[in-house]
C-alpha cells in the first residue's frame, strides 16, 4: 500500500481525537477532575508509541484548545511537540474557557471544521482517524466521512453502562439526562459504533457486558488490545529509596517505614474510597501492621470543589476521624505527575499492596503501572482487573462492597512474605511481556494495516471547471426556500444586485433537497440567475456555474458502499411508503412519500432495518410526508464543506442561510449561520443560542440581507462581538 502523504512525507499519518479534559505532554494533571483521568494519559502515550514506529510518519493528537486563567497557559498553545513526529494539536471550538465534557456537544461541529482545516494544512491524508470517548466519536464519524478514511474508536467508558449504574443508585432519569446529557451521548455512541471500521477494547469483558448493551455494536469489528505501560517510567525501586513525596507523607504518618497500602484515583464515588477506609479501620491487626495512603487528585480548598468530589473528600475525612486513624492514614493535598511512579515504588519498597477498590473498572491502567514497579495488587472483581490478574498472576480480586473481605485479603498478602514475593516478581516479569507499549502498538498497527489494505478508499479527486469561484474569498450559500416567493420580489432583486456588484469577491450558492431540474425551474420563476454552485438532492449532487458542470470527484466520494437497488427495494417493501419511479430517482438518492402514516412503522424502525441488513445509507425527513435516502457520506453539511475545501474558501467566510430541518448540519460549525424562515425556531430548535447562528427578525431574502449586515459579510465577515459591534443584540440570537 502507499504510505506517502500528498506532501511527500513517508509513513502513515494517524489522527487521534480526544476532545475533552486537559491534555499536555508533561506533568499531566491526572485526577484534577472527572475529565482529566486515565484516558488523558492513554492518548498521550499512544501518540508517542505510534510515532516511534518506522512505518508511521506523523501522529497528531487533536484536542480542544483552552484559554482560561484558571488553568495552565500550556493548554492555550495551538501546537505542542511530543517528539518523534508526534504532536498535540489544539483546536478552537466554542468559548475559550475550560468546560466539562457535558457542555461541549454544541461546539463539536466547530471542532470538526477546525480539525479539517488543520489536516488540510499538513498536506497529508490520514491513514486512520481514531476517536476516544463519545464526544470524539461524534467528531471522528464526520472527519472520516469527509476525508474518506477508516475510523477506529475507543469508548473508554459507555453511557448506557453509566446510566444503568446511576439508576441503580436511585438517581432519577430526568436528573441523569439534565446532568450528563445522556441521550446525546448514547446517540453519538450508537452512531460511532455503526460507522467505525475498528473498535478497540481493553478486555473481553467490555465486549460481552458493556458493548452488549448497544444496538449497533458489532463483535466482528472489535479487537482486544490492552493498553501499554511506560516501562522506562515505571520500574522497581532501588535498595536505598527516599523520593521527594516521602517528605509529604511523613507529615501524616507516625511510622512511614511500615508497609504501605496505596489507593490512587480521582475523588469519585465510583472509586469506592470510603469502603477501603472502613476495611482498614475495622481491622485492628492491619491498622497496627500497615499504613494507608490515599492519593485522590489535587485540591486546595475542599469547599470550592464540585459537589461530587467535595462529598467524597468530606466523607473521607469523617471516616478517618470516626475510626481515629490519625498517624496511620495519609491523604496529601497535592502531588506531581512525577510522584506517581515513586508512590508505586514505595509500596514495593515497604512490602505493601496497591489496591483499586472501584465499584467497576473498565481496564485498570494504574494496576499495570503498579505491577511494573513490583507492587502486588488487589482489585475489584468487576471489569478489566480480572484479565490483568489472570494474565500476570500478581494479586487477587475483591468484592468492592465487602469491607471485611478487603481487610482480610490486605492483611493476608502483607503477612505472607512468600506470596508477596511471588506476586511482586510475577508482576514485574509479566507486565513487560504482555502490557508494554511495543506490544500494544504492534497489535494496533496490524489491525490498522489490515483495515487500510481492505478499504483502500480513494480520496475524492475533483475535476474542477475553470470558473470565477477561483477568484472569490467568501461565499453566500442559501437554501432554496430562503429566496422566498413572489411576495419577496423586491428584496430578492436587491439581494441579486448586491451579489452581482461583488461577483469577483463573493460566490453564490443554492442548496436544496429537491432535484436539480426542480431547483433550476424555481430559480427561473424567481428571476434568480444560475448560481456559482448548486447543491441538490440533499447534498448528493454538486454542479458549478452556468454550464452546470458536475463535480465528479464528489460523486465518486459519496458513492462508497452505496447500493441504490437495495435501498429502493427496502423502501418499496416498507408499509405505508410510495416511491417515485426509478426513472426520476437520483444516482445517489432515493425519494419516497409516506402515503399511509398509520401503516408506516416510523423513521427509527426504517433506519434500524437498514442497519440490520448492512445497507450503508442515511434517511432524512424532508417534510411531514417525504423521505430522502442517500449515502452515509452525503448531506448538505458534508457537501458544503467539500465545496469550500475544493475552492479554498475558509469556512468562516461562508454565510449559510437556511430554515428547514435538513439544514442543521449545514448551519452548525464554523460557517456564519442564519435561520431566515418564519418557523425556524420550530424547524431548527437545536441551533438556538449558538454563537455562530442568528435567527433573523426578517424572513426570506430580507432575512438574508439582515444576516449580511449582521455579520458585516461584505467587509470584515465576522461576528459582531469580534468587531465590538452593538449589532450583537440583533436578530434574536441566543
Amino acid at each position: 500500500m502507499s504510505r506517502t502523504g500528498e506532501s511527500g512525507q513517508d509513513g502513515l499519518y494517524i489522527c487521534l481525537v480526544s476532545v475533552h479534559g486537559l491534555i499536555r505532554g508533561e506533568n499531566l494533571e491526572l485526577g484534577r477532575d472527572a475529565d482529566t483521568g486515565g484516558q488523558t494519559l492513554y492518548v498521550v502515550e499512544l501518540a508517542r508509541a505510534l510515532a516511534r514506529r518506522p512505518e508511521v510518519g506523523r501522529v497528531d493528537l487533536l484536542t480542544r484548545r483552552v484559554i482560561d486563567e484558571r488553568v495552565d497557559p500550556d493548554y492555550a498553545e495551538p501546537e505542542e511537540e511530543l517528539g518523534d513526529n508526534a504532536y498535540i494539536i489544539r483546536i478552537d471550538a466554542g468559548p475559550d474557557e475550560y468546560l466539562p465534557k457535558e457542555r461541549l456537544w454544541d461546539y463539536l461541529n466547530c471542532f470538526v471544521d477546525g480539525a479539517l482545516a488543520h489536516i488540510y494544512r499538513t498536506g497529508l491524508r490520514p491513514a486512520l482517524v481514531h476517536s476516544h470517548y463519545a464526544d470524539a466519536g461524534y467528531v471522528g464519524v464526520r472527519l472520516a466521512n469527509h476525508l474518506g478514511v477508516p475510523l477506529a474508536h475507543t469508548g473508554h467508558s459507555l453511557g448506557r453502562v453509566k446510566r444503568r449504574r446511576l439508576l441503580a443508585r436511585g438517581e432519577s432519569a430526568e436528573t441523569i439526562e439534565t446532568t450528563y446529557a445522556m441521550s446525546t451521548r448514547i446517540r453519538a455512541e450508537e452512531e460511532v459504533l455503526l460507522a467505525a471500521d475498528l473498535v478497540v477494547v481493553s478486555t473481553a469483558q467490555e465486549i460481552d457486558e458493556q458493548y452488549g448493551m448497544y444496538d449497533w455494536a458489532d463483535v466482528d469489528k472489535m479487537a482486544v488490545i490492552p493498553p501499554g505501560v511506560n516501562l522506562d517510567r515505571f520500574t522497581p525501586p532501588p535498595d536505598e529509596f527516599f523520593p521527594p513525596i516521602c517528605s509529604e507523607l511523613k507529615r501524616f504518618l507516625r511510622d512511614p517505614r511500615r508497609p504501605m497500602i496505596l489507593a490512587l484515583s480521582r475523588p469519585d464515588e465510583r472509586k469506592n474510597i470510603g469502603t477501603l477506609i472502613e476495611a482498614y479501620g475495622e481491622h485492628p491487626e492491619l491498622r497496627e501492621r500497615a499504613n494507608l495512603v490515599i492519593v485522590a487528585g489535587n485540591r486546595d480548598d475542599i469547599r470550592d470543589m464540585d459537589a461530587g468530589p467535595r462529598k467524597v473528600l468530606t466523607d473521607l475525612l469523617l471516616l478517618i476521624d470516626y475510626y481515629d486513624l490519625y498517624g496511620m492514614v495519609a491523604y496529601p493535598r497535592h502531588h506531581q505527575s512525577g510522584d506517581v511512579p515513586d508512590l508505586y515504588r514505595l509500596v514495593t519498597h515497604t512490602g505493601g499492596v496497591f489496591i483499586n477498590p472501584a465499584l467497576t473498572e473498565p481496564f485498570g491502567l494504574t494496576l499495570i503501572e503498579a505491577a511494573a514497579t513490583g507492587a502486588p495488587i488487589l482489585a475489584t472483581e468487576d471489569g478489566g482487573p480480572r484479565d490483568i490478574i489472570r494474565t500476570c498472576e500478581n494479586g487477587e480480586l475483591i468484592d468492592p462492597l465487602d469491607s471485611r473481605q478487603i481487610g482480610e485479603k490486605l492483611a493476608a498478602i502483607i503477612d505472607d512474605a512468600e506470596r508477596w514475593k511471588q506476586y511482586s516478581d510475577n508482576g514485574i516479569r509479566l507486565v513487560r511481556e504482555h502490557y508494554s507499549w511495543d506490544a500494544h502498538v504492534e497489535s494496533y498497527l496490524r489491525h490498522v494495516n489490515e483495515m487500510y489494505e481492505a478499504e483502500r478508499r480513494g480520496a475524492p479527486r475533483p475535476s474542477l471547471p475553470d470558473h470565477l469561484l477561483v477568484q472569490v474569498d467568501r461565499a453566500l450559500v442559501v437554501e432554496l426556500a430562503a429566496l422566498g416567493d413572489s411576495t419577496d420580489q423586491r428584496m430578492r432583486q436587491r439581494l441579486v444586485r448586491e451579489l452581482r456588484n461583488r461577483r469577483r469577491q463573493v460566490g453564490f450558492g443554492v442548496v436544496s433537497d429537491r432535484p436539480r431540474r426542480e431547483v433550476l425551474a424555481a430559480l427561473k420563476e424567481l428571476d434568480v440567475p444560475t448560481p456559482d454552485v448548486l447543491i441538490t438532492r440533499g447534498g448528493t449532487q454538486i454542479h458549478y456555474g452556468p454550464r452546470l458542470s458536475r463535480d465528479e470527484g464528489w460523486s465518486r466520494h459519496i458513492g462508497y458502499a452505496w447500493q441504490p437497488d437495495r435501498v429502493y427495494n427496502l423502501l418499496a417493501q416498507t408499509p405505508g411508503i410510495e416511491l417515485r419511479s426509478r426513472a426520476v430517482q437520483g444516482v445517489h438518492s432515493v425519494h419516497a412519500f409516506i402515503a399511509d402514516t398509520n401503516a408506516f412503522p416510523g423513521l427509527e424502525a426504517l433506519e434500524n432495518e437498514l442497519h440490520a441488513l448492512d445497507i450503508h445509507a442515511r434517511i432524512v425527513r424532508m417534510g411531514r410526508d417525504e423521505l430522502l435516502a442517500m449515502p452515509v457520506r452525503a448531506s448538505k453539511g458534508f457537501a458544503l464543506r467539500y465545496f469550500a475545501t475544493q475552492w479554498g474558501i475558509p469556512l468562516d467566510h461562508l454565510l449559510v442561510a437556511g430554515g428547514v430541518a435538513t439544514d442543521e448540519d449545514m448551519l452548525r460549525g464554523n460557517p456564519l449561520g442564519a435561520v431566515v424562515s418564519p418557523d425556524g425556531d420550530e424547524q431548527l430548535p437545536g441551533l438556538q443560542g449558538l454563537d455562530r447562528v442568528v435567527f433573523t427578525r426578517s424572513h426570506g431574502p430580507a432575512g438574508v440581507l439582515e444576516a449580511i449586515e449582521y455579520y458585516d459579510f461584505f467587509d470584515s465577515c465576522s461576528l459582531p462581538c469580534e468587531r465590538g459591534d452593538s449589532a450583537g443584540d440583533k436578530g434574536g440570537q441566543g
